[in-house]
């Protein structure tokens, strides 16, 4: 009866010393459970939506970005492939280089693939803040700011980036090419979308921002133009050098390897100066890209043997004009005055200088 008895006794008493209600405490933990349970089964449903849209939102997009990226990765691989095949015919073996439009493909594609990302996943995200309802006029407000300021910041950063784009699209240069960009002439080592590499004559490595690129010149697409200036003595006989100079393009076109470098035969264009003592004999050669150096130097050198061998004498380069380091240089300024107000007579300071008129004389 002891044991039986004392759990019922004891529970007043522990709730008397205490000072709490038991039966309040429990209501009001059985309310707050009640409107939880409540809440949750009004809400459940609008988690739900929210949480299917959210899920959905992010499939389609993953989706739509590896789909887009994997169309424009065999766009990149059909043009790499045209160009091949281009690569194995005789006019494309020296037109295409095969690297260069691989590397020009690749370019674009990279570009497109990052756009298309950036794109697809900055939509996606924010149309699961709207579905989340977060209010997103501040965010695109703030991010409208930003972006104001940073490209007056990094307005030089941007028109490089937009040039070097533009550039790889309208294919304008290679790797391999040999440009004249206005700052700097060289062969270019590598194409950046914000810096283009040339190594120049010297072997120096030039860095030239793609936005201070005013004019292109590439001297390596299509074909190439020799031209040679041959100066030969007034009295020496005209047809007989001509006929000279043809022979020795017509054997230089048959050797190797310039029957590969030149496209056509080598041309005597005429006389190009007369002078008293002297006249100028042009001549032109039609090569390929970038072999016209070569092909001039080589085409001087046959030229001057051939006219030795039939005894044309070209014409001795005048002498450069001397100057007398004794005799003193005339100073143009020796005979000029220094400049003075007393030239003008009607300065203040010319009638200063003026004699005092004498006074009147006074009647008696």
């Amino acid at each position: 009866m002891f044991w039986s008895a004392s759990p019922v006794a004891a529970a007043p008493l522990s709730a008397a010393t205490s000072g709490s209600t038991g039966p309040t405490s429990l209501d009001e933990a059985t309310e707050k459970a009640t409107n939880a349970a409540g809440w949750v089964q009004a809400n459940w449903g609008t988690w739900l939506t929210s949480g299917l849209q959210i899920l959905l939102i992010i499939v389609i997009a993953v989706v739509l970005r590896h789909v887009i990226r994997r169309t424009i990765t065999k766009l990149i691989e059909r043009m790499n492939r045209t160009a091949a095949a281009a690569q194995g015919t005789a006019l494309g073996g020296l037109l295409v280089n095969a690297e260069r439009r691989r590397q020009r493909s690749e370019a674009i594609g990279s570009v497109l693939r990052s756009v298309a990302s950036f794109v697809i996943m900055g939509t996606a995200a924010l149309t699961v803040l709207s579905v989340l309802q977060i209010n997103l006029a501040p965010l695109l407000a703030s991010a409208g700011v930003a972006g104001v300021a940073i490209g007056f910041g990094a307005r030089n950063l941007v028109t490089d980036f937009l040039s070097g784009v533009f550039m790889i699209l309208e294919d304008q240069y290679g790797v391999g090419d040999e440009i004249d960009a206005g700052v700097a002439t060289g062969t270019v080592i590598e194409v950046g979308l914000r810096v283009t590499k040339l190594r120049g004559p010297n072997g120096a490595i030039w860095y030239i921002r793609n936005g201070e690129v005013k004019r292109i010149g590439n001297l390596s697409q299509g074909w190439s133009t020799a031209a040679v200036d041959v100066v030969i003595a007034a009295d020496q006989d005209l047809e007989r050098a001509r006929d000279t100079i043809t022979t020795a393009g017509q054997e230089m076109s048959k050797s190797e390897p310039w029957n590969e470098q030149l496209w056509e035969p080598v041309e005597v264009l005429g006389l190009s100066e007369v002078h008293l003592d002297t006249v100028t004999i042009s001549v032109s050669a039609k090569t390929m890209p970038g072999k016209a150096p070569g092909v001039e130097r080589e085409l001087r050198w046959r030229i001057k043997r051939a006219l030795d061998s039939v005894g044309v004498h070209l014409a001795p380069r005048p002498a450069p004009e001397e100057e007398d380091e004794a005799a003193p240089v005339a100073d143009p300024t020796a005979g000029m005055g220094a400049p003075s107000a007393l030239n003008n007579p009607a300065s203040p300071q010319s009638l200063a200088t003026d004699p005092l008129a004498a006074p009147p004389k006074l009647g008696k």
